[in-house]
C-alpha cells in the first residue's frame, strides 16, 4: 500500500513537470501573434506620420499664401480665401500620433492606433461621395488605395462682377509680379512683355507746328520809325510718322524691342519783305519721305513691386541713322550757305528723314499702383555723339565742308497718372519736358544756338478688346514755342 502511493504521487509529480512543457509544444503561443501585430501597427504609425509630414508642408504653403495675399491686399482676403483648400484640424492628427507613439508603454495603444484610423476616415468621407460624381482620372472605382486626409472642396458663393473682377486682377498682378497696363503716352510702354509672349505694334502719329518770325534789319531815326527792312516769315510743318515696333519678352523681367519707322513731311514758308515796294507773299513749299531711325530698346524690371509698393524699370535705347539726314538732302544755295555773299534762300529742297547722328539713351521708370490709379514717372539721358569730316550737299552738287558736329545732349523727365475706367477702358493724363543742350561746330558753340525747353501736355485712352487686341489714342498740346503745336498718336498692339 504505501509502495503504490509512492508511486502515485511520483507519476502525479511527473506530471505535473511534464504538463507545462507537452502544453508549450502543442499548442500555439501567443508571442509571435503579439510581434506580428506590434509589427503591423507601426507600418501603420509611419504611414500616418509621413501622411501628417505632408498635410503639414501643404499646411505651411497654404498658410504662406494667405500671408502674402494680406501683406498684398487686406481687402481681398475675402474674395480668395473661397478658393484656398486648407487641412482643417491637422494639429489633431499630430495630437494623435503622439498619444499611440506614447501608449506602446503605457497599454494605451489600441486607443491611440484606432483615433490614428479613424481621423482619416472622417475626414475623407465628403471627399469620397464628392468624387463619386466626378471622373475617376483613367483608374477603377474599386482600386484600392491609400485614405488621404483631407476637407470637403468648398464651393464658391455667387460674387458680383466688380467683386470677381477685382479679385481677377489681384490674382493676375500677385501671379505675375509685374507692373499693371495704363494707357500709354509715352514711347516706353509701362507693362512689360512676359516671356514667350509677342507683341506687334503698328502705330501712326501726326504732328503739326507753326511759328512766325519777324526780323528787323536797319537803324531808328526816331521811335516808331524804322529806316530798314523788315522780313516776316511764317512757317507750317507736317510730319507723318507709321511706325511697326515689335517687342518680346526673354524673361517675365526683361523685354528687348525694334522699332522701325517711315516718315513723310511737308514744310511750307510763307514770307514777305516789307518796305521794299511788294506786297506779294512768296511760299516755299517742301517735303520728304522715306525710312525713318530704326531704334533698339531693351527694358529691365528691377524690383518685385505690388499694391502700395512702386516699380522700378531700367531702359536703354539706341537710334541709328537709318533714315535720310539733312546734309544728303539738297540745300538751296548757289555755292555755300554760311559767309558773305550768300544767293538762295538756305532752306533744304526736300526734307529730311533722319537725323544723322547715333544716340543712346538711358532711362528710368516709376510705377506706383494705388487702386483705382497708378501713378508713373519717367527720367532719361541722351546723348548723341558727334560726327567728323561733315559735307553739305548745296546745288549743283557743290559739297560745302562744316568740319565736325556734335549735337547737344537731351534731359527728359516726364510723369502722370493712369486711371482704370473699367475692366477694358482706361484714361491717362501726363507731361513730358525735354532740354536739348546746345550744338558745337569744331568745339565751340554754333552761334545762336540756345538752349531749347520742350513740354508738352497728354492726354492718353486706351481700350482692350479682347486678350490679343487693344487700341491707345494719345493726344498732345506743346506749352513751348518750340513744340509742335498739336501731336496725335495711334496704336494698336496685337498679343502673340
Amino acid at each position: 500500500m504505501p509502495t503504490h502511493v509512492a508511486r502515485l504521487g511520483a507519476a502525479s509529480l511527473a506530471a505535473m513537470l511534464l504538463s507545462p512543457v507537452a502544453q508549450a509544444q502543442g499548442s500555439p503561443s501567443a508571442e509571435p501573434d503579439k510581434a506580428a501585430e506590434l509589427a503591423t501597427l507601426k507600418a501603420e504609425l509611419a504611414a500616418q506620420r509621413q501622411l501628417v509630414d505632408r498635410l503639414m508642408r501643404e499646411l505651411q504653403a497654404q498658410r504662406a499664401k494667405i500671408e502674402r495675399i494680406e501683406e498684398t491686399r487686406d481687402d481681398a482676403r475675402p474674395v480668395l480665401a473661397e478658393n484656398l483648400a486648407l487641412p482643417p484640424r491637422v494639429d489633431d492628427l499630430l495630437l494623435s500620433e503622439q498619444r499611440g507613439t506614447g501608449g506602446q508603454n503605457g497599454g494605451g495603444q489600441s486607443n491611440a492606433a484606432q483615433n490614428t484610423q479613424q481621423a482619416p476616415v472622417q475626414n475623407s468621407a465628403p471627399r469620397t461621395a464628392q468624387n463619386n460624381n466626378a471622373p475617376n482620372n483613367g483608374r477603377p472605382p474599386s482600386t484600392p488605395g491609400p485614405i488621404i486626409p483631407g476637407p470637403a472642396p468648398a464651393q464658391p458663393a455667387a460674387r458680383p462682377p466688380a467683386q470677381a473682377n477685382t479679385a481677377s486682377r489681384i490674382q493676375n498682378n500677385q501671379k505675375d509680379e509685374r507692373p499693371p497696363e495704363v494707357a500709354p503716352l509715352f514711347e516706353a510702354p509701362g507693362v512689360l512683355t512676359p516671356r514667350g509672349k509677342y507683341i506687334l505694334e503698328p502705330a501712326l502719329q501726326f504732328g503739326y507746328s507753326s511759328s512766325n518770325r519777324v526780323a528787323l534789319v536797319g537803324y531808328t531815326v526816331i521811335p516808331a520809325l524804322l529806316i530798314g527792312l523788315v522780313d516776316v516769315r511764317e512757317v507750317k510743318r507736317n510730319t507723318f510718322t507709321g511706325s511697326l515696333t515689335g517687342r518680346t519678352g526673354l524673361n517675365n523681367r526683361m523685354e528687348v524691342e525694334v522699332k522701325v519707322p517711315y516718315v513723310y513731311r511737308s514744310d511750307s514758308t510763307v514770307s514777305r519783305e516789307i518796305f521794299t515796294g511788294t506786297a506779294v507773299e512768296r511760299v516755299f513749299d517742301t517735303s520728304g519721305k522715306d525710312l525713318g531711325d530704326v531704334e533698339i530698346a531693351g527694358r529691365y524690371q528691377l524690383n518685385n513691386g505690388g499694391p502700395d509698393k512702386a516699380y522700378w524699370i531700367g531702359g536703354m535705347r539706341y537710334k541709328s541713322t537709318t533714315g535720310k539726314d539733312s546734309f544728303e538732302v539738297v540745300t538751296d544755295c548757289q555755292t555755300r550757305c554760311i559767309g558773305e555773299n550768300v544767293t538762295g534762300t538756305g532752306l533744304p529742297l526736300s526734307l529730311p528723314t533722319g537725323s544723322g547722328f547715333h544716340s543712346l539713351q538711358g532711362s528710368l521708370t516709376w510705377l506706383f499702383p494705388s487702386d483705382p490709379a497708378v501713378f508713373f514717372g519717367n527720367l532719361s539721358y541722351l546723348h548723341n555723339f558727334k560726327r567728323s569730316n561733315v559735307q553739305r550737299l548745296v546745288r549743283n552738287g557743290i559739297r560745302e565742308p562744316l568740319g565736325e558736329l556734335e549735337p547737344g545732349a537731351i534731359i527728359g523727365f516726364n510723369f502722370g497718372m493712369g486711371l482704370a475706367l473699367n475692366d477694358k477702358a482706361s484714361l491717362s493724363l501726363g507731361y513730358d519736358h525735354s532740354t536739348v543742350a546746345r550744338m558745337k561746330q569744331n568745339g565751340r558753340t554754333v552761334p545762336g544756338s540756345v538752349r531749347t525747353q520742350l513740354g508738352t501736355l497728354l492726354l492718353g485712352y486706351s481700350y482692350r478688346f479682347n486678350e490679343k487686341r487693344s487700341l491707345s489714342v494719345a493726344v498732345g498740346a506743346g506749352v513751348t514755342r518750340d513744340t509742335p503745336d498739336v501731336s496725335l498718336t495711334i496704336r494698336m498692339p496685337l498679343s502673340f
